[in-house]
């Protein structure tokens, strides 16, 4: 049997100018939606009660497993509203799938993905009039699950689950929009090694990644740069970030990212401009990478420019890097050709104005 989603969305939705003023504001993650969907699990029953009410507070005993254990993931997506004014969300199918890895990492129950989906769907079109308009802007879309039981035993995990969705506007992820970035490779700390949780979307490994963010905050740097937890000499990604390499330039340009070894984030986006890459004649593919490698390189002319991806921040440019043994430059201080024409052919499609040859895009309102 199929679960339905009930309809209850607020009865005191922001007047027209109070929400324009708000989706003008731009960011990232400051400013949500009137509404947003709630789905409850419990063992022996499973999901139940899916909602679409009013956004606001979430009551929880201060017992709840999720307070203690951290029995907690999320996802990342966006809707856009496209060239013909149609709404529409950029694979959420893909989101949908690695929820679930992520949920069977963390011993939690798996959500339906066309639950996940359906949840998508009622919230983007019930909040239709929030997907902002422009270049660059979205409506973020942010599932997670935590765990709900009340009792402080570790024998086993949370037999009880609660399933949110919320929506915002968003612009720029980074303050200085689509300009080179400055990173810290972090040597003190790991994200996470093979075996452990690095292929799970949950909230430990960013709220582990916090120290070596702040670290590379006062270095002047505007994000950590993780290398492997073995060797620590490999790159893998950056904290918010997949990362790609630009080796050559013009018709001899290709590109590499790390490969998933067990301790990387399979990024949606990463996945999807491997695509990109190929369908614009521009070779790519997964490799390694040390920091000596990517110094030598640059030093070499060898590599040419390197960016990150995610959901939220698209494709940004990697302008300098700093460790404990110095810094180094990429490129002229600007983004580069190759950077600008892979995001670019990224946005056009989740705006639909390039075709979707992939079949990436769900329509919803």
């Amino acid at each position: 049997m199929t679960l339905t989603i009930e309809l209850k969305p607020s009865s005191t939705p922001k007047s027209t100018e109070e929400r324009e003023a708000l989706k003008a504001v731009g960011g990232f993650g400051q400013i949500f939606t009137d509404n947003m969907v709630t789905i409850r699990y419990t063992e022996g029953r499973g999901w139940h009660d899916a909602v679409l009410e009013p956004y606001g507070p979430v009551s929880l005993d201060p017992a709840a497993s999720v307070l203690h254990y951290g029995q907690e993931i999320f996802e990342g997506l966006k809707a856009f509203k496209a060239a013909d004014g149609q709404i529409v969300s950029f694979r959420p199918d893909a989101n949908a799938a690695r929820f679930n890895r992520s949920a069977a990492r963390m011993a939690m129950p798996e959500l339906p993905e066309d639950l996940f989906l359906a949840a998508i769907d009622a919230l983007v079109s019930t909040d239709r009039e929030w997907v902002p308009e422009g270049e660059g802007r979205s409506l973020y879309l942010r599932p997670f699950m935590f765990a709900t039981q009340v009792g402080l035993g570790v024998n086993s995990p949370s037999a009880e689950y609660l399933f949110m969705l919320i929506a915002g506007p968003a612009g720029s992820y980074f303050a200085g929009g689509v300009k080179p970035v400055t990173v810290w490779l972090c040597e003190d700390y790991v994200r996470a090694v093979k075996g452990g949780t690095g292929e799970a979307k949950c909230g430990g490994n960013y709220a582990a990644s916090f120290l070596a963010q702040a670290q590379a905050v006062e270095q002047g740097c505007d994000q950590v740069v993780w290398l492997d937890g073995f060797e620590h000499k490999y790159v893998e990604e950056m904290g918010s970030n997949n990362l790609y390499f630009v080796y050559g330039e013009g018709e001899n340009a290709r590109l590499m990212t790390p490969a998933l070894t067990g301790s990387l984030l399979p990024g949606i986006t990463r996945d999807s401009l491997l695509k990109v890459a190929a369908d614009l004649g521009i070779p790519a593919e997964e490799g390694t990478i040390s920091v000596e490698q990517w110094r030598q390189g640059i030093e070499s002319g060898e590599i040419t420019e390197v960016f990150g991806c995610g959901t939220a921040a698209v494709v940004t440019p990697l302008g300098k890097v700093k460790s404990k043994d110095g810094e180094f430059a990429i490129g002229h201080g600007e983004p580069g050709p190759v950077t600008l024409r892979i995001r670019e052919a990224l946005l056009d499609i989740q705006t639909g104005k390039a075709a979707d040859l992939h079949h990436w895009l769900r329509k919803i309102a």
